[in-house]
């Protein structure tokens, strides 16, 4: 049994994406392929399942064999997104990883898995990454209710109530879009 068994990815790509003009990251192409497919495709073969939290465009997911799942409850950012994908889990863990990841390290999901039974989140070169994260889904269900509720809408203080710990990945940089100086340098247009 692989390091990974018993765990769903959960692609975060349900974003607005305001400082982008509002494009959907997940179909921005690299290298000739949508971000979401791509990370889709890397990461897939090391865990059981593969979720994606979209809020636009279903069916498109769908064509390409994606699972997409919008959030329950709209406007709060990644923890929509959080919840929607905990919601549909199956798995005991989930592995979740913003759409406009632009590294991968070999072994994130085990490396992740061997933190401890509480989960944990990424730290890369550039700091913690807290949407880079193994969380121990019945944990994460319990405690996304009453963050909601409160209006807490923090992926780090839901770690922190989770006691999650964090796995650094030491020259490593992640990644993301979010300005288009951000798709430049990454060499999308």
């Amino acid at each position: 049994m692989s390091a990974a068994a018993g765990t769903t990815l959960g692609i975060l790509a349900g974003g607005r994406a305001t400082r982008l003009g509002g494009r959907d990251k997940a179909w921005l192409e690299r290298d000739g392929r949508p971000l979401v497919l791509a990370l889709a495709g890397t990461l897939a073969p090391r865990v059981d399942a593969v979720l994606v939290a979209a809020n636009a465009d279903l069916p498109r997911y769908a064509a390409h064999g994606l699972h997409a799942v919008p959030d329950r409850i709209a406007g709060i950012g990644p923890l929509g997104g959080l919840d929607a994908l905990a919601a549909a889990c199956t798995t005991p863990w989930l592995l979740t990883v913003p759409v406009d990841l632009l590294a991968v390290p070999d072994g994130l999901p085990e490396a992740l898995r061997a933190a401890g039974p509480r989960g944990a989140c990424a730290e890369d070169d550039d700091g913690v990454q807290p949407l880079v994260a193994l969380w121990p889904v019945a944990a994460l269900r319990a405690a996304l209710a009453p963050a909601l509720a409160s209006g807490d809408h923090s992926a780090r203080a839901l770690q922190a109530r989770l006691g999650m710990g964090r796995v650094r990945f030491a020259g490593v940089r992640f990644g993301n879009l979010n300005t288009p100086a951000d798709l430049a340098a990454a060499g999308i247009a």
